[in-house]
């Protein structure tokens, strides 16, 4: 089983790039060559090029005869591909993580469709953003989704929702060209001032700071966690944290922790 542990960076200043030029697809433990060419295919034909693998179950993946001839044209985004061994390593750079499954989750980040991210990611050029999809049988695991910034649910049929991996990337893709294409720009925030958006680096930082003093504390029993870490970071996700607010955060739990209770003698 792959290793857990997904810090998301925050990407170097850069003038703004279009979202053909900021948009990772991210697959995770693939099963099949031919999925991987599916997508690569699909990929292609809505102008993206920037494929990452995280432990493909197939040796030599990215050249296997299956993966080639399901390219069908799209063997350059293959030959582009990057293979990696960590969800950390394929997030280098990336500062806006969308999972995608349709097996929603009791704690999940805000649940969105494909078009409402896509007009999100469109419109903010300072967002790296991944497509994160999961291996073919099992999805994507628990410890994945909840460290990422939204759940992308595609609304298919109830009664049958199950789609592969190829043509739930087809719509996600579509969905981001058509935004880039429109220059969608979404409803703008009530609240007057907008901070930086915080990383996910940030925001992990913060959890396990927080985490630290809730048991400092005596709020948390560290060896009968519960659910709690997963209810506040569904409750975080929902917010939209910026640095400052992150940096307030931390501040608190340092307080917490040098205030905690002190061993029993």
């Amino acid at each position: 089983m792959m290793p857990q542990e997904m810090t998301l960076s925050t990407p170097p200043s850069q003038p703004p790039q279009p979202l053909f030029q900021r948009l990772r697809v991210v697959l995770v433990e693939t099963s099949r060559p031919g999925n991987i060419g599916s997508v690569a295919r699909a990929m292609k034909t809505m102008g993206f090029a920037e494929l990452v693998l995280v432990n493909p179950r197939v040796e030599g993946a990215l050249q296997h005869e299956e993966a080639v001839a399901f390219a069908s044209g799209a063997q350059d985004v293959l030959a582009s591909a990057r293979i990696v061994a960590t969800m950390a390593e394929a997030l280098e750079g990336i500062n806006f993580a969308a999972a995608v499954s349709a097996r929603l989750r009791e704690f999940s980040p805000p649940v969105h469709t494909p078009r409402e991210v896509a007009v999100q990611v469109a419109a903010a050029a300072e967002l790296y953003p991944a497509l994160i999809l999961g291996n073919e049988r099992f999805g994507l695991p628990n410890e994945i989704v909840e460290r990422c910034n939204v759940l992308i649910n595609i609304p298919a049929n109830p009664a049958y929702s199950s789609l592969n991996l190829a043509p739930a990337a087809q719509v996600l893709l579509y969905e981001c060209r058509m935004a880039a294409l429109d220059g969608a720009v979404p409803a703008a925030s009530p609240v007057g001032f907008c901070g930086d958006a915080a990383s996910q680096a940030q925001i992990e930082g913060m959890y396990a700071h927080l985490e630290q003093a809730l048991v400092a504390i005596g709020f948390l029993d560290a060896d009968n966690p519960r659910k709690l870490m997963p209810r506040l970071k569904r409750l975080f996700a929902r917010t939209g944290l910026e640095t400052e607010e992150v940096n307030i955060l931390r501040g608190i739990a340092r307080q917490m922790m040098a205030h905690g209770r002190k061993p029993e003698e």
